[in-house]
């Protein structure tokens, strides 16, 4: 492979899909700030973070009124892009003080969701929010080095973490959130089906180097299995993924999530990402491609819940704004004649108002991170 063929990981050079369709560095710097400024810290139509006290924060699903693993590692993994260790700070406190679990089958796990004073909803964790929170902190210990106290001793957290993940059940009670077999990523701990949306093998290939060493080989399967399971999820003509899915591969009608819906956005921005930085696979093009081809004649506001064979329900999209954001994501894949249109429509798009802006802003802030090129591995400083 030529250097030129290489991800981000292997060159150091991210692409700016916003400067290649012709927008200044002046406007998308500024883009970036206001978006961040009126997330974090605009008017109440539109902020989604708070700072209780002197120490802590927390970001809000304004849909459901609560606080989840989600939210608060999504929040953390676009602190620590935008160098903003104070709220990085803040959300990670607040996570370790009320989310934390310590006793159960769910010890060393986070509680998915809490109330806004932070007592919990509900016992159980979310395995995207683990995951997010182990690279956010990875990250911070690259980027501003290590605390010297708990829990801000981020790359410990981040192990420790990491090793939970797959060993629980192992000696203690509880179940591991990675089935130990096939190394592809659970809905949830209890459970023996994933959620494609869930499966960030470039995540995992970054954990198989900064995991406790009897870990790596670990990560770096799961890195391949991911991969080779997108595949079977994504359907071959449309390439949308259900949001349950079995092992192999086929969607899961539990409780009517087998379908292409809020969840299963997120594939097209995971796939536009690890192509990014480690150029993941060619099918991740063809893929990426097929999603934007489905959605091209379709308007924003006539977004519905689709079959992944893409037959329409009356239902309408929950989260419109977010998913055209991860469209416009993949185009970081994409090379199909779909892919600078999806940037466009992006960029013209505002940020969502309203009691459902959460889900949509946040994937709304990665897809503009990520296609301005400022969605970066953040590698250990050298020594």
């Amino acid at each position: 492979m030529t250097t030129e063929n290489k991800g981000a990981f292997y060159t150091g050079i991210y692409r700016n899909l916003f400067k290649e369709n012709g927008y200044s560095e002046d406007d998308i710097t500024a883009k970036i700030e206001n978006t961040w400024n009126r997330m974090f810290h605009g008017d109440d139509e539109m902020r989604i973070y708070s700072e209780v006290g002197g120490d802590l924060g927390y970001m809000v699903d304004t849909g459901n009124i609560d606080v989840r693993t989600e939210g608060m590692s999504y929040g953390m993994m676009m602190a620590v892009q935008l160098d903003k260790k104070e709220v990085f700070d803040r959300l990670w406190k607040w996570t370790m003080k009320y989310m934390y679990m310590t006793e159960g089958e769910n010890a060393g796990y986070f509680a998915w969701s809490c109330g806004l004073d932070g007592s919990k909803n509900a016992y159980g964790p979310a395995p995207d929010g683990e995951e997010y929170f182990a690279l956010a902190l990875l990250f911070a210990s690259n980027r501003w080095g290590d605390g010297t106290e708990e829990p801000f001793n981020y790359s410990k957290q981040a192990k420790d973490l990491l090793h939970t993940v797959i060993h629980k059940g192992e000696k203690d009670d509880g179940y591991p959130m990675w089935n130990p077999e096939n190394k592809l990523i659970k809905f949830v701990a209890n459970c023996e089906f994933s959620d494609p949306s869930y499966h960030l093998p470039h995540f995992y290939e970054l954990f198989s180097l900064w995991c406790y060493p009897e870990d790596s080989a670990f990560w770096k399967e799961a890195a391949h299995a991911s991969r080779e399971y997108l595949k079977i999820a994504c359907h071959p003509e449309t390439g949308l993924a259900p949001e349950y899915a079995h092992y192999d591969g086929t969607p899961n009608h539990i409780r009517g999530f087998g379908h292409f819906f809020s969840d299963s956005y997120r594939v097209a921005a995971n796939i536009g990402l690890d192509y990014e930085w480690f150029r993941g696979s060619e099918w991740e093009i063809e893929n990426a491609n097929k999603i934007q081809a489905f959605f091209s004649d379709k308007e924003p506001e006539d977004y519905r819940r689709y079959t992944i064979a893409g037959e329409p329900f009356e239902e309408k999209s929950l989260h419109p704004t977010g998913l055209l954001a991860t469209n416009a994501m993949a185009s970081l894949a994409a090379d199909g004649p779909h892919a600078k249109e999806n940037v466009e429509l992006f960029w013209n798009t505002p940020l969502r108002s309203g009691e459902r802006r959460y889900y949509d802003n946040c994937l709304y802030l990665f897809a503009l991170l990520a296609l301005s090129g400022n969605f970066k591995i953040w590698f250990p400083k050298e020594k």
